[in-house]
């Protein structure tokens, strides 16, 4: 009898890694279209299933408009701006609406975490349902697969419940469609959660291919579900065993020693140290490598650095060009890459941050060969050499013309380390190339567990463990009379930039702060579970005091409500957009059960009280 049934059918494609330091792991090993009556009937079939779920993760982190770009823009760091169209989210209070079209490279990718979560969890339930099936020679490894399948469905529970909330829980393999879901509650779901990592701490080895899940991996997760449900304790306990086994990065290890203007936050973020298997920080990757099948092109100069082709010289004419007339000496093409200012940032990441504590930061903006700002570039389109134009060879200026949709897409400095992939395939431009990428590595577990220790009031605990982060990057140390949620925050903006989801990370210390009662000293507030969204059935309400993520965001985005606006849209926000809407497609269609809608969205008026597990 066949029991499984999907509609979305996939190639999976399996990296093989190898204890070497040769690159053969790069080599492919393509299977054939994901079936049960050849994927289910031997140990290595688990694993191809196991691949489709890094698969659905490798691509949060790459491509045109990839979803972590939600993440960044909803939150602190960031906003859209691609102001060359309506419809991206810049008024949230419009674009973000249940019945919007939440996932389209135009609008959001909020819809595309519902989609692919409950897609990854569905691999992963078809791995748990099917694993005792089979006889397995070695009984560990029946243990390692069912301890990696738990980490896929929790790391994805671990999003929603943090995008989404309250949403329904999925624990066993779907045959068949089904119109009867009921939405359960986050912290029932957490609490699962939490049981399943904590068994799977203990069946999934240390080391592991790379891209594939290890312990630590297991132990990160479990650390961020801790704090969640406010075990705090567990949280430094394991958080200390993961670091132990993946110490920092503190000498420089790569092929960039030999290169002029870079240090070691250049040898950390490169293609060379991902796949060095000296890197001992790195603690979960997701793999992509020029002409690997599978892989796919990170475009991150393209979407993170500004769209300096919009640049005009003060006197008006076309002042930056890319192509290879360009002389070698002002290619910037090759040098930082081109971007189209897709994710802006925001005045709070590119200057706030960065104080006199952050002098010598090798991560931040005083050091210029760590960021770049378009100031830093120079004029290089040869029709300007040709006219004897006297702006040609030197460096841009913000022209006082500039349109305020060029300003904000245009005129922003970032930071190149974490932005530079080069693109060998390509001959034309460099948008950012394949490269693996970190979903964890032992840099935020330090951070994590300087939060556990806030929230026990242990600052000097903190303050110790940002410190271990803030030496390796040369910042200044802190003192326990230092610490607030803030500069926890703060360094998680330092040293995580496109690496952490950030919408979702200050979701998570708003639910804390609303569960434990804790006073946010940063505010001089307390807040409460019952009224995390806001006042219950007013939309787009901007009140202060309800949640630390509006609270926060609301503060530091020098754009969201300060009446930002360009011929398109006014950049606005809302205390309820700490959850985003669940589509109203998924509720419409559940025809026999019940999905509670957000409050602040069209539809909670028909909420229930969510079903236990």
């Amino acid at each position: 009898m066949k029991r499984f049934n999907i509609t979305i059918q996939i190639i999976i494609f399996v990296v093989v890694l190898n204890a070497s330091c040769k690159k053969s792991w790069l080599d492919p090993k393509p299977l054939s279209f994901y079936t049960p009556e050849n994927t289910f009937d031997k140990e290595g079939g688990f694993d191809a299933a196991l691949a489709a779920c890094e698969n659905i993760m490798r691509s949060e982190f790459n491509g045109d408009g990839m979803p972590q770009l939600t993440e960044m823009i909803l939150s602190d760091i960031a906003v859209e701006g691609t102001t060359d169209k309506a419809g991206p989210q810049m008024d949230i209070d419009i674009t973000l609406l249940p019945d919007a079209n939440l996932n389209h490279i135009d609008f959001t990718k909020v819809g595309w975490y519902w989609e692919n979560a409950y897609k990854a969890i569905q691999y992963a339930n078809i791995i748990l349902s099917r694993v005792s099936d089979l006889e397995f020679k070695d009984p560990v490894e029946k243990k390692r697969i069912i301890g990696q399948a738990y980490f896929h469905r929790a790391y994805w529970y671990y999003k929603l419940v943090h995008q989404f909330g309250d949403v329904p829980y999925i624990e066993h393999e779907i045959n068949e469609p089904r119109t009867d879901y009921f939405t359960n509650s986050r912290w029932d779901i957490l609490n699962r959660l939490k049981s399943e990592l904590e068994t799977a701490y203990q069946d999934v080895p240390q080391s592991t291919n790379r891209g594939r899940v290890n312990k630590g991996a297991v132990g990160t997760l479990l650390v961020k579900i801790y704090l969640s449900i406010g075990e705090f304790q567990k949280a430094v306990d394991i958080g200390k065993q993961v670091v132990s086994a993946h110490p920092l990065m503190t000498n420089r290890f790569t092929p960039n020693q030999s290169k002029a203007n870079t240090n070691l936050m250049h040898d950390l973020h490169s293609v060379a140290a991902k796949i060095d298997l000296s890197n001992t920080e790195g603690i979960l990757y997701v793999m992509s490598y020029p002409n690997v099948l599978g892989s796919i092109r990170s475009q991150l100069g393209r979407q993170l650095i500004p769209r300096i082709v919009g640049v005009t010289t003060p006197d008006g004419k076309t002042g930056v060009a890319f192509d290879k007339s360009v002389e070698p000496a002002l290619d910037i093409n090759n040098k930082y890459g081109r971007g189209i200012g897709r994710a802006r940032l925001t005045n709070y990441y590119q200057y706030t941050i960065w104080t006199s504590k952050e002098k010598n930061d090798i991560r931040g903006v005083h050091n210029r060969d760590s960021w770049v700002s378009p100031a830093d570039l120079k004029y290089n389109d040869p029709n300007l050499k040709n006219s004897g134009n006297i702006y040609y060879g030197k460096n841009l200026v913000k022209n006082p013309a500039m349109s305020v949709e060029d300003s904000i897409r245009s005129w922003y400095q970032w930071p190149h380390y974490k932005t530079f992939v080069p693109d060998p395939l390509s001959g034309d431009w460099n948008w950012g190339g394949e490269t693996p990428m970190y979903i964890y590595r032992s840099a935020e577990v330090y951070l994590l567990i300087a939060e556990a220790y806030y929230w026990m009031n242990n600052l000097a605990g903190a303050a110790e463990m940002l410190n271990v982060v803030r030496a390796r990057s040369n910042a200044n140390l802190l003192s326990s009379s230092d610490i607030n949620i803030g500069s926890i925050v703060d360094e998680r903006a330092r040293e995580l930039y496109f690496e952490e989801n950030r919408h979702l990370e200050l979701s998570r210390i708003a639910f804390i702060y609303a569960k434990t009662g804790k006073n946010c000293e940063y505010f001089g507030r307390t807040y409460k579970l019952e009224t995390i969204s806001g006042p219950a059935g007013s939309s787009y309400n901007k009140q202060s005091g309800y949640n630390f993520y509006f609270d926060w965001v609301n503060e530091k985005n020098n754009f969201y409500n300060k009446g930002v606006k360009h011929r398109w849209a006014e950049y606005k926000i809302s205390n309820h957009h700490i959850l985003w809407p669940i589509p109203a497609a998924a509720i419409n269609a559940n025809t026999k059960g019940i999905i509670n809608q957000n409050i602040g969205y069209p539809g909670s008026e028909n909420n229930q009280t969510p079903k236990p597990l």
